[in-house]
């Protein structure tokens, strides 16, 4: 057991892609966590299926490394906006954050964000300026944006005066200064152990932790992860939880357990200060106060910012049901929802009384919900959901909406579309840079609704060079009406398989979704047309066969191959009177009703 004053507890935060699990693969390394017959992959800590096929980090990961005699307890942390809730319920965990930015970059608004948090926790930021070794790199200017940007958030005197240093991790090195000779990664742990304030508590006072993690390990059950705030723990403790509402229930710790790399270890005693996962605790939830029953506190309960975005979900109606999945009723889909809500709090699911076949679940926008859509498939439900709404509130009267900041680095030749387009979709600029290099920094204040469904035609628009980020701002009025899409779609009139003379016929049409040989049925949207009317074809229709076989007569099909539709791109494209069907093998767009008129005109 490590004494108090030999803990330090840190996160790593950052805007995505600066840098976070690389260096903590780096630092890993250069503790000696691993031994010298393991096989360390690259970024160890994204450990779950959908992070390594994303290159993102999706949840926050906990390790320790031990540096000289003292212990340090890291939490790597997403950078995506999306999941910022994880961000926000780990800070009240540690004692300072390790701050990445980008050494050519420089602050991005997911870097506000988490600073912004930071500093309203009192936590006094270490910047490690990353990335030096890139070309284009300008650290200089990047700290002097950072010292700014401390400033407009309103940090203290003393979390003003922050501690940093220069960063390379994917060649593990760093320097107090740019000039100084690059050799290890050793100066960022003694900035640790010499800046970062050590755990607050009383070891010999009554044992308290709020659970800010949740974990499921299926010989051990729900583990609650948090800082021990006051006293210690043994095995077989009998402890007192108390929910937000004031509820208590009594429990005993089966297990304790510590972390050390990518490992955890077993504890007989674990003290204040220190990190730890709990075992025996069936139903603690996030922000629960785990206590001694000699001295019962009832904690505030994490705070998190509210969600933006909501999708509908409903069971799977379409005549195609039951033929992937193994869970296809509502009770099931909602017992999942439940479930996820118990360790997800940055979600919101809300139960309408009045209409049984749906539940509302709201995130922090469409990727945030898109992973938690991809991991149900994943185990096996089908269902549908609706086109994502945000989430209106109301404010002394008026009808709100939430407004994003969103940055946007394009080639200058691109940018006057960009602004055309944002413009059209309620956008504000706020500012436009040009470098040396051609590239053009724009930032936008525009309504979440006008960025719903608009990130694929952004990658056409920029030929794939542009990058697009946003923030959740605040709640603004009501901005009006603002165009979705421009192109209606192709409606299969019937059901049966997908044929390549009747695909190829319907190419000067528009875009098709599928190949030939492929199940429809009716009412499946099978492409998009290229006016903006939607057209009912019949994709399933053969050419006529006659009996005259001679040179010349038949022609040649070549097909154009299908634009496939990740899970991402089907929610962007969805309408208002259409449904994503979803199932584990399968993505499929319809019609919610197909017109009686149409079904004429085309039988």
């Amino acid at each position: 057991m490590t004494p108090k004053e030999k803990i330090r507890n840190i996160a790593i935060i950052a805007h995505i892609d600066h840098g976070k699990t690389t260096l903590l693969d780096a630092l890993l390394k250069f503790t000696e966590t691993f031994k010298e017959h393991e096989q360390v992959p690259d970024r160890i800590m994204d450990s779950d299926a959908q992070e390594k096929e994303r290159g993102i980090t999706i949840l926050a990961k906990h390790t320790g490394v031990f540096y000289k005699d003292y212990k340090i307890n890291i939490i790597d942390t997403p950078g995506h906006a999306d999941f910022s809730g994880e961000v926000e319920r780990i800070l009240g965990m540690v004692n300072s954050v390790l701050l990445l930015v980008d050494a050519r970059e420089g602050p991005m608004p997911q870097t506000r964000f988490v600073l912004k948090k930071a500093l309203e926790k009192g936590l006094k930021p270490i910047v490690i300026i990353n990335k030096i070794d890139r070309p284009h790199s300008d650290p200089d200017r990047v700290l002097d944006e950072v010292f700014d940007l401390f400033i407009e958030l309103g940090a203290t005197d003393e979390q003003a005066d922050f501690s940093y240093c220069y960063a390379s991790a994917i060649k593990e090195y760093a320097m107090l200064k740019i000039d100084d000779e690059p050799k290890d990664l050793a100066p960022i742990f003694e900035m640790i152990i010499k800046h970062v304030m050590v755990p607050q508590g009383e070891s010999d006072a009554p044992f308290l932790m709020q659970c800010a993690t949740l974990h499921y390990d299926k010989y051990l059950g729900r583990l609650a992860t948090g800082q021990i705030l006051n006293g210690s723990v043994k095995q077989n403790d009998d402890v007192i939880y108390v929910n937000n509402k004031g509820e208590e229930k009594r429990g005993r710790i089966t297990r304790i357990q510590t972390y050390h790399g990518i490992l955890k270890q077993d504890m007989e005693e674990a003290s204040s200060g220190d990190i730890v996962c709990l075992a025996g605790i069936e139903d603690v939830l996030v922000g629960d106060a785990i206590c001694s029953p000699k001295k019962i506190v009832h904690m505030d309960p994490i705070n998190i910012d509210e969600p933006t975005v909501s999708i509908d979900f409903m069971v799977n109606s379409s005549p195609f049901s039951g033929q992937d999945g193994k869970y296809l009723t509502m009770n099931r889909i909602k017992d999942r929802l439940q479930e996820e809500k118990k360790a997800n709090i940055s979600l919101k699911i809300t139960l309408d009384p009045s209409n049984q076949d749906k539940v509302t679940v709201a995130g922090r926008g469409e990727l945030h919900l898109s992973v938690l859509i991809e991991n149900m498939r994943r185990e096996g439900f089908e269902m549908s959901i609706s086109k994502p709404k945000v989430v209106i509130k109301e404010i002394d009267g008026e009808k709100c909406e939430p407004l994003e900041r969103a940055y946007i680095e394009v080639p200058e030749d691109c940018s006057g579309t960009i602004i055309e387009e944002l413009s059209r979709r309620k956008g504000e600029m706020q500012s436009l840079q040009t470098d040396e290099h051609g590239n053009t920094q724009l930032e936008f204040l525009i309504p979440t609704r006008g960025l719903m469904g608009w990130r694929g035609n952004f990658l056409t628009k920029t030929r794939g060079k542009g990058i697009l980020t946003s923030i959740f701002h605040s709640f603004v009025p009501w901005k009006g009406e603002i165009a979705h899409r421009s192109n209606g779609v192709l409606v299969s009139i019937n059901q049966g398989k997908s044929n390549a003379y009747a695909c190829y016929n319907l190419q000067s049409r528009g875009t098709l979704f599928l190949g030939a040989t492929e199940d429809v049925y009716e009412g499946m949207i099978v492409g998009e047309n290229t006016r903006a009317n939607d057209l009912v074809v019949n994709v399933t229709k053969g050419k006529q066969l006659t009996n005259v076989r001679a040179s010349g007569t038949d022609e040649m099909i070549q097909l154009t191959p299908p634009k496939k539709l990740t899970l991402e791109q089907c929610i962007d494209y969805l309408n208002d009177d259409e449904l994503l069907e979803i199932t584990p093998n399968n993505l499929r767009l319809r019609k919610i009703h197909l017109k009686e008129n149409d079904r004429k005109r085309n039988r």
